[in-house]
């Protein structure tokens, strides 16, 4: 930050934007518990299909990997909508009400079909899915 924009930055607005930056690490880290959650189910459903003959429960836990998906999509959203608001709190002669989290105008802004899609979910969920039904596919041929 430059000296400029340190003196046009109120300790009202510091406390404002420490407040969002809250909201932001606690979707950050919701969505990394949703991860985790959605890991742990995988390989549940890998191993328990792996010591069954069942082709059916290994395909089965793509059903909770795609809501995990779409549930950690809403996170990242989120976070992202409180990250622009963030910015425009921080600009000089802000427009936003003075400790408002109203994160809804950004709404629009935020296409869900690109956080849907976005690298980081891809790169985890799909994998994650082809693995399990390339599994199921194996179980379904070899049994």
């Amino acid at each position: 930050m430059s000296a400029e924009t340190r003196h046009v930055l109120s300790d009202q607005s510091i406390k404002h934007l420490e407040f969002i930056q809250a909201v932001v690490t606690r979707l950050g880290n919701g969505s990394f518990l949703i991860k985790g959650w959605a890991l742990t189910l995988a390989g549940a459903f890998l191993g328990f299909s792996a010591n069954s003959k069942s082709w059916k429960l290994a395909a089965a836990g793509v059903v909770p990997l795609v809501g995990f998906w779409i549930l950690d999509a809403y996170f990242l959203r989120q976070e992202r909508m409180y990250r622009m608001l963030y910015d425009d709190v921080r600009k000089p002669n802000s427009s936003i009400d003075p400790f408002s989290m109203d994160a809804r105008p950004y709404k629009a802004r935020v296409n869900w079909y690109k956080v849907l899609f976005s690298n980081t979910l891809v790169n985890f969920y799909l994998v994650l899915s082809i693995l399990s039904l390339a599994f199921s596919a194996w179980k379904f041929i070899r049994y």
